[in-house]
């Protein structure tokens, strides 16, 4: 199997296994054409660059390897050590650094990782300058390392935990004083990375004085699958039925995803955290949402209550926050947890998504069960499928073949067939290597028979 390398970054597995790809020489291989791009785009000798990485088992090891690379090619690092994803983009804007790598492979599970590559802004590097990369990285024995009164400095960040979790609580729409006030019970899943060190930390300061944690160690040691899907989250589903929690909260290794547990202990639903998050902040902002074409209609809908413009996105974080500033959204993200809030900072980011959902929750008086019971109730089918040697876009060029007339044809992100009853979104994933075959219906039967129906005709062998 290739490494995946995408907006997203660049992901492989790691270990003595036959297939397994994230080799030291290919971390160091990236790190160096990244610290190359870097230095002709900012046309300087010693670009800064912070550094930062989740718990799990390989993040060590692979952090020397890149620290070390960019230090030979003459760069400033700044190590802020464990960190959660939205940390590290806040911490590239405050050190007001060139650029930024994250070591993480977010959901995937423990034998992933990967290299998140970051620009000036705090944001993922575009597809263009991803190109320039790949190329310093074919051309990697022409890069020239430094000699040895040239080499980068290490520095040690702050602890930006605490400066993440201050920017969080000074929001306006963030109310600390009615949170502390409503004295609720939270529980919390950390899957045991970076989340155990944030999430504590950011409901103490919103005044949260019970909190029940589960695999809240952040020793990379995942106690399950690490996506927060609903059937990874039975244990956290159990504790706040059983514990009496308000609410309960679970992010991946990263913590850029977030998912809710109601307090009845059921699934909240992955795709509603962004909207139960944008009603919240439509009812005080109006304005322009985002999301990506992956994401369900509810968001749409939510917007449209509040006589406001929806406007749908290429999947990947860079594309809706391109998306986010044309149109100037106040409010956008992904249908898998990702909340973006601009008030903040342009990406993904669990931590600002609890405090806003229990915002809400506080200014309400409504429980999570009955926020979940304002929105349409879509059903969402999220299955793969694979090309068995056929390339993507003669798939895709039948599957238009076959739908022509029969159904609304988007071709922005692979392919999106909109019918009246429902959707199918066909993409090549970012972070896997796969197919992609989501669909959404009022029905979870009529969602399954669409998704079904795509992948039975056009992907078995």
């Amino acid at each position: 199997m290739s490494l995946i390398v995408s907006i997203s970054g660049i992901r492989g597995t790691i270990g003595g296994k036959q297939g397994d790809n994230l080799t030291p020489a290919e971390v160091m291989r990236f790190s160096a054409a990244y610290a190359k791009w870097l230095r002709q785009k900012t046309k300087k000798e010693k670009p800064k660059v912070v550094v930062g990485r989740d718990a799990r088992i390989s993040g060590e090891m692979v952090d020397r390897l890149v620290q070390g690379t960019l230090l030979s090619l003459g760069c400033e690092v700044i190590d802020i050590g464990l960190a959660t994803t939205p940390t590290t983009e806040i911490a590239v804007i405050h050190e007001r650094a060139d650029g930024g790598i994250i070591i993480t492979a977010s959901h995937n599970p423990a034998e992933w990782n990967a290299l998140k590559l970051l620009n000036d802004r705090g944001e993922f590097i575009d597809q263009q300058d991803i190109e320039v990369i790949l190329k310093y990285y074919d051309s990697f024995s022409d890069i020239e390392f430094n000699d040895v009164q040239n080499l980068g400095i290490l520095l040690e960040g702050i602890d930006y935990v605490y400066r993440h979790v201050d920017l969080i609580a000074a929001l306006d729409l963030v109310d600390v004083e009615e949170i502390k006030e409503r004295k609720f019970t939270v529980a919390v899943d950390c899957i045991n990375s970076v989340g155990a060190i944030a999430i504590p930390v950011l409901l103490k300061k919103l005044g949260i004085d019970k909190i029940i944690e589960i695999n809240c160690v952040p020793n990379g040691l995942f106690a399950h699958n690490p996506e927060p899907l609903e059937q990874n989250l039975t244990d956290l589903m159990q504790v706040v039925r059983e514990k009496g929690a308000d609410v309960g909260f679970a992010v991946d290794p990263d913590v850029d995803r977030l998912a809710i547990i109601s307090e009845d202990g059921t699934y909240f639903g992955e795709e509603y955290t962004l909207v139960a998050v944008a009603d919240y902040v439509l009812q005080y902002t109006p304005g322009t949402t985002v999301s990506n074409l992956s994401s369900s209609r509810a968001l749409k809908d939510i917007t449209h209550k509040y006589g406001q413009e929806y406007h749908a996105s290429a999947v990947g974080e860079l594309n809706v926050v391109k998306k986010m500033k044309e149109v100037q959204a106040v409010i956008g993200g992904e249908g898998n947890g990702g909340i973006i809030y601009p008030e903040l900072h342009y990406g993904r980011d669990a931590l600002v998504g609890i405090a806003l959902f229990l915002s809400y929750m506080a200014r309400s008086g409504m429980k999570p069960s009955q926020i979940r019971g304002l929105y349409t109730h879509y059903h969402m089918a999220k299955k793969k499928a694979h090309l068995h040697g056929i390339k993507f876009q003669e798939v895709i060029d039948r599957i238009i073949g076959h739908y022509s007339g029969k159904a609304q044809i988007n071709t922005t992100d692979g392919l999106k067939l909109d019918f009246e009853d429902g959707w199918v979104h066909i993409r090549k994933s970012n972070t896997e290597p796969i197919v992609r075959v989501y669909s959404e219906a009022q029905t979870k039967e009529r969602a399954n028979e669409l998704a079904d129906e795509i992948i039975n005709q056009f992907f078995k062998s």
